[in-house]
């Protein structure tokens, strides 16, 4: 017979989820806000009080992708109505699409974008594929200084990355790493290593030993019985940790400002810089941001499961 609940318990649990959607309304706040700036008018994005209701336009998305001028002298009627829709929006903000022979001119946040991606996904399967190797190592064999070791691979966590940016700088240019992919890559992984090797080997103590032991009797060889025991046991682990090493390449902003200038820049030391008609342009800055979350908020999706395993990974097991 199910327990009845006292009002008391019924009223207190009541406030708990009024709490919670509360808080869950203050974090969502700011991502509702990015995402309605980006399709406002340029001139209610910065408006007093916030225009909450407004005609949803993209304007903001073409400034982004392309580049412009602004206008010396109004542009004539003719002129006007013979441009597209989406250049009568950039004249009607005081600017003009740059042409060269004819062509529109992009603006580099494509290449800023696809930099991110490069990096992001590279520096996160380095990190998450050496980290694992590395927790097996530490979770299945008895390793000289152990706690020495994981406490050396976690103490590089304990600055912050602007404080090591400068020397990593200075030491880049020397050898001329800087504003390469190759050099964000290296740091990024570097940086991400010692979170994967300590969030893996946690996944890799809760699989028992006793399945590669069945396995290692029947024959197989322990590089065998890692990848065909062990690998598919801690997929979740896997996935989890790749989220979150991801997550923190994709945003990661100093080391990206100091390290980097045109050809490797990512995404996030490029959206702070739209200026528009000699002011910051919010709309284009929210335009590039909203696009830039897209991808962790797919990826994240995309792997929901093996999170939601990974949070009670070897509950039940043993």
């Amino acid at each position: 017979m199910a327990m009845v609940a006292s009002p008391g318990k019924r009223i207190r649990n009541r406030l708990a989820i009024a709490a919670v959607l509360v808080v869950t309304l203050i974090f969502l706040a700011p991502i509702y806000w990015i995402g309605s700036t980006a399709f406002k008018p340029r001139d209610q994005a910065t408006s007093v009080p916030p225009t909450v209701f407004f005609t949803p336009e993209t304007t903001a998305f073409v400034k982004l992708f392309t580049k412009r001028v602004q206008l010396r002298q109004p542009v004539e009627p003719e002129t006007y109505a013979a441009a597209p829709w989406w250049e009568q929006r950039i004249f009607d903000g005081g600017e003009r699409v740059l042409r060269v022979k004819g062509e529109v001119q992009l603006s580099a946040y494509p290449s800023r974008f696809m930099n991110s991606l490069i990096v992001a996904i590279t520096s996160t399967v380095l990190a998450v594929g050496m980290g694992t190797l590395t927790a097996y190592g530490f979770s299945r064999f008895r390793v000289p200084a152990e706690n020495d070791w994981l406490f050396f691979i976690l103490s590089t966590r304990m600055l912050p990355p602007v404080v090591v940016a400068i020397p990593m700088f200075l030491m880049y240019r020397a050898i001329g790493l800087t504003d390469s992919h190759l050099g964000l890559i290296i740091l990024y992984t570097a940086f991400n290593l010692s979170f994967s090797v300590w969030l893996m080997k946690g996944f890799m103590d809760e699989i028992p030993k006793e399945y590669e032991e069945a396995a290692l009797v029947d024959g197989y060889t322990r590089m065998q019985a890692f990848w065909k025991i062990v690998l598919p046991e801690a997929v979740t682990g896997i996935a989890a940790t790749a989220v979150f090493c991801f997550i923190i390449a994709w945003n990661e902003y100093a080391f990206a400002l100091i390290m980097t200038n045109r050809r490797a820049q990512t995404a996030p030391p490029f959206i702070p810089a739209q200026v528009g008609s000699g002011l910051t342009d919010w709309t284009t800055i929210a335009a590039g941001t909203f696009l830039f979350l897209l991808p962790v908020a797919i990826f994240t999706f995309a792997l929901r499961h093996h999170l939601l395993r990974g949070v009670t990974f070897g509950a039940i097991r043993k």
